[in-house]
């Protein structure tokens, strides 16, 4: 009686590990591969090598815990009510996105940056050390059950004196990053602007905390893992996971990929963001 019950065990879990390598083979199909990087786009100036799944699997990444299994948002700084609707836009989407619980934390002041850890940048505009935020601010921040937290800027980030500016960083040991919605709003976020926006930001935000679940940058399909240099190269990548990245993600975090589509597609319906909504439904019609 064991040896039969052992058996039924091994074949059911055959199945489920099949179904998922089919689910993953399936969605492949409407991965695009890269074109050949051309001057000022990422990977024209970063020689990434990439990470295969395998590579991934070897590597050391988190796992969700019973007591750690809470994406966080910690905002920083005055945000108006559009920005407000759109962090919690941005919570919603993450939820759905990494099939956790997500959670956003009081809003502190920009007083937490001190004189030391900010500039006038470039484009003499006002900008924050994103390194000085991981380290000094989010490092301490320890809600209930972290197991990503993700702080949220209004002012502009830049991440070493030689560089403009960085739309995100994030540290893969300590599971914190900083994104900032400084230049994904067109200089004022506007009724007329606010999808446009709101795409950006949900690109920029579940890139971040990709890299704290140990996705490096994707270097080989149109991916929200690509790494990018600027706005209109962020706007032209995707904010579909490849089917590589999924895989990697739903190793650790072992969601109901079917689940996690139709969550995504009623999300992208319900805020009319119609070309993320259309790539959804490709790999829903790929898997029926």
């Amino acid at each position: 009686m064991k040896k039969v019950t052992l058996l039924i065990i091994i074949l059911l879990c055959s199945c489920i590990v099949q179904s998922e390598n089919e689910y993953f083979d399936q969605i492949e199909k409407n991965d695009v591969k890269l074109t050949k990087p051309v001057e000022g786009e990422w990977l024209f100036t970063h020689k990434e090598k990439g990470q295969s799944f395998e590579q991934f699997i070897n590597s050391k990444h988190i796992v969700p815990t019973n007591e750690s299994n809470i994406i966080y948002i910690r905002p920083i700084g005055h945000f108006n009510s559009l920005q407000n609707k759109q962090i919690e836009l941005l919570r919603e989407y993450l939820e759905i996105y990494f099939q956790l619980k997500t959670k956003t934390l009081e809003t502190v002041s920009n007083d937490v940056i001190p004189e030391s850890a900010q500039r006038i940048g470039h484009e003499n505009n006002q900008q924050f050390l994103a390194g000085y935020i991981l380290d000094n601010v989010l490092k301490k921040d320890k809600p209930l059950n972290r197991i990503a937290l993700m702080g949220l800027t209004e002012v502009d980030l830049y991440p070493k004196p030689e560089w403009n500016f960085v739309f995100g960083l994030a540290s893969y040991r300590d599971k914190v990053g900083v994104s900032s919605i400084y230049r994904l709003q067109d200089g004022k976020l506007t009724p007329d602007n606010f999808n446009l926006c709101l795409s950006r930001l949900l690109k920029i935000g579940s890139h971040e905390i990709g890299h704290m679940f140990g996705l490096h940058h994707c270097i080989t399909a149109d991916c929200v893992m690509n790494g990018t240099n600027s706005m209109s190269e962020t706007d032209k990548s995707s904010i579909r996971l490849c089917s590589v990245c999924q895989k990697k993600l739903n190793s650790g975090i072992k969601y109901d990929n079917i689940k996690r589509l139709t969550d995504l597609e009623r999300y992208f319906e319900k805020n009319h963001l119609a070309e993320e909504l259309l790539l959804i439904k490709k790999d829903i019609a790929v898997i029926q």
